[in-house]
């Protein structure tokens, strides 16, 4: 498919040494339309008699804003197709493809061409000396906000004669010598390629002792394969270049690697290349991106202040109810044990803080995508917070006491006089439970975070544990704060059964959100482990077994622990009470969408994502957004991320998210998509969809119908 670019030129040039003629310019009629000219050119004006071959092209120039697509169109799009069957005196037609450039469109990568393009054809005649008429029939796809499909015919007659049409050589020439050459043939060595398992990637390495300046890579695995945005580095001398592509779809069963390169004015393709090993990670350094000071300050003040506002957040009423039943245990006790207890508290939250850094860098070293909040995605996370918050509730109903071992108890009681593991405990815990809430005060702070350096994000990630720390900290600066709680009594039983009511609201919630991530089966086994570990506590509180009940508790735990071990998941559920037709994410589907005139609204929500719920209750399904997305020109597509998916981690990376809502709008006159803020309001989605169809008034006549 690929020639040599020397023996192309060769036979392009060497075409220029025979004589001119008088015969007319060798081109057909154009085609014209609003998006495109088109004409069939060649360099030979006539049929020589020793001529086997014909150098023509099909030259295209594009209006602009409009672009056209190569041999590989990326994500979506329909590569060019030229039919010459029905010419006569043609044997054979080989269509060159030059090389491409990389453009985005509807937030999804395309490869193909802009502005003015031929395609060089390379022709085989049947008989030398005879008369050639062309008859090529043409389909391509363009597109700009909207894409077109083209289907036009251009028709060519060579009669027997000699003689070069100069302008027609030059032009096909131009664009013969940008067709990629063989990578044998060029100072590029592929040193490896391989599919990452696991990572749904391709990774690349290849060498020029030359160096690149600015490379990019453009693989094809057959028809159904698309890639996302390539991560290329270079080494620090630029003769290595390493490079990871997200797979977003793979053909089954994938077609052969082909590897086309460009770096300038120069391109090269690796054909029918093996796949092998490679690192995961480039085989040298690389600088983090700097950024300056000022912005690392502002950005911790931001994270500082969403750890202070998440306090009040009514998702962390259960993260409150445990600080005030801390408060409320040591409110006689001495300044001294209130000020260490509830620095202990904070400590508690900043550890837990340092530890996600901690993972997060470690995560990002091994090459993994990091997602904010996707703890709540694991099913063994979220059968343990079950676990907690349904012992910890029971035991503030006073079902049963929590008590250590004699021995036990008084070794950590010596950690701390009165002991702060507890202390300790309550700070990391309120932190792990306020994770799933924090996207929407946080999302800039994190995004900056996972993108730049480890500085960072210990930086980024220590403020938002410090804002998140600040009511125990204030306590612990000022203990006689506590002495205005009022005095303990009967009123307390009722703060704890309240309290307690609060933390089964939460378990209740996780168990919603784990029949979502696994299946309601595993939630079931779950409960039932649950109740059955309470009552054995309970038991031992309340029955005559004291010593051997609670024994049974035990196992029960463990075995909830291990349920998601053994269990399959189920199939998802069908939608529970939607409102809205959604339709399912299809990245693709988008500018399928878009091109057809609709504005294309994505949600990309989880169960376990309560502001995702909000938004949901408060905006989405009220009007007049509900109105709005139910109409003809308008398509509400969600991406469900309550499970793991790849696919969706991509798309969020695309747009510089890392946590969830994710809202964006797509239309004909914002192609590139809309941006919403993490916290909906009824007028800024109208707003959005109103600028992405440019037709407010055919939207509120829509609405109106």
């Amino acid at each position: 498919m690929i020639i040599h670019r020397i023996g192309a030129l060769f036979l392009i040039f060497g075409l220029f040494l025979q004589p001119p003629s008088f015969a007319t310019a060798a081109e057909s009629d154009a085609y014209q339309s609003s998006t495109l000219t088109a004409r069939l050119i060649t360099v030979e004006e006539g049929v020589r008699t020793d001529a086997r071959t014909i150098s023509a092209g099909l030259s295209i120039t594009l209006e602009e804003g409009w672009k056209t697509y190569w041999r590989s169109p990326g994500e979506v799009g329909l590569p060019p197709e030229v039919d010459l069957n029905a010419s006569s005196n043609l044997a054979a037609a080989e269509l060159l493809w030059p090389a491409p450039t990389r453009f985005r469109a509807f937030g999804i990568e395309n490869f193909g061409y802009a502005g003015e393009l031929t395609y060089p054809i390379r022709l085989t005649i049947d008989n030398p000396g005879e008369a050639l008429d062309l008859k090529a029939e043409v389909s391509l796809l363009v597109c700009s906000n909207v894409c077109i499909p083209e289907n036009f015919e251009l028709t060519l007659s060579l009669p027997p004669g000699t003689g070069v049409d100069q302008t027609s050589a030059a032009e096909i020439a131009l664009w013969a010598e940008r067709v990629p050459v063989d990578g044998d043939a060029s100072d590029v060595s592929l040193l490896s390629a391989a599919l990452v398992e696991g990572e749904d990637a391709l990774v690349v390495q290849l060498s020029r002792p030359s160096g690149w300046q600015t490379p990019d890579v453009f693989p094809e695995l057959g028809d159904g394969t698309a890639f996302g945005a390539p991560d290329i580095r270079l080494s620090p001398d630029k003769s290595l270049l390493w490079a990871r592509l997200p797979i977003l779809y793979l053909s089954d069963p994938p077609s052969p690697l082909a590897l086309t390169l460009t770096d300038g004015e120069s391109a090269v393709t690796f054909d029918a290349v093996t796949l092998g090993t490679v690192p995961a990670e480039p085989p040298f350094t690389l600088a983090p991106p700097s950024r300056e000071l000022s912005a690392l300050i502002w950005i911790a003040l931001l994270a500082f202040g969403g750890g202070v506002i998440l306090n009040a957040m009514p998702c962390v009423l259960p993260v409150l109810s445990i600080k005030l039943s801390s408060a409320l245990k040591i409110a006689d006790g001495t300044h001294h044990r209130i000020r260490f207890g509830f620095l202990a508290t904070a400590f508690g939250t900043l550890a837990f803080m340092w530890v996600l850094a901690a993972l997060v860098l470690g995560l990002q070293s091994l090459g993994y995508a990091i997602g904010w909040g996707t703890q709540f995605q694991n099913p063994f996370f979220l059968v343990f917070l079950i676990l907690v918050l349904g012992l910890f509730a029971a035991a503030l109903f006073g079902v049963f006491e929590i008590r250590l071992p004699a021995g036990l108890a008084t070794r950590l009681a010596g950690l701390g006089r009165e002991g702060y593991v507890g202390d300790f405990a309550t700070g990391a815990f309120a932190a792990i439970l306020a994770t799933p809430c924090s996207a929407p005060l946080l999302g800039t702070a994190i995004a900056f975070a996972l993108t730049g350096s480890s500085l960072d994000v210990m930086v980024v990630f220590t403020a938002m544990g410090i804002g998140l720390a600040l009511p125990y900290l204030v306590v612990a600066a000022r203990p006689r704060l506590v002495a205005a709680l009022p005095r303990p009594g009967r009123w307390m039983l009722v703060v704890k059964a309240g309290l307690g009511l609060l933390l089964l609201m939460t378990a209740a919630w996780l168990f919603w959100v784990l029949s979502g991530v696994t299946s309601p089966t595993l939630a079931r086994w779950v409960a039932a482990a649950l109740i059955v570990a309470t009552l054995s506590l309970a038991v031992g509180k309340w029955g005559r077994a004291t010593r051997w009940a609670p024994i049974l508790a035990v196992p029960m735990v463990g075995a909830a622990l291990a349920l998601p071990a053994v269990m399959t998941v189920d199939a998802r559920v069908e939608p529970r009470g939607e409102v809205i037709e959604w339709a399912a994410f299809e990245r693709a589907e988008i500018a399928r969408y878009v091109s057809q005139g609709h504005v294309v609204f994505v949600d990309v929500t989880a169960d376990w994502c309560l502001t995702c719920k909000a938004n949901k209750t408060l905006v989405l399904d009220r009007a007049p957004v509900v109105d709005a997305l139910a109409l003809p020109t308008v398509v509400a597509m969600r991406a469900d991320w309550t499970r793991p998916d790849a696919r969706i981690q991509a798309y969020l990376e695309a747009n510089g998210r890392f946590g969830i809502p994710f809202n964006i709008v797509y239309g004909p006159a914002a192609p590139e998509g809309l941006p919403l803020s993490e916290i909906l309001t009824p007028g800024a989605v109208m707003d959005a969809i109103e600028a992405a169809l440019g037709d407010p008034i055919g939207l509120a006549g829509n609405a109106g119908g």
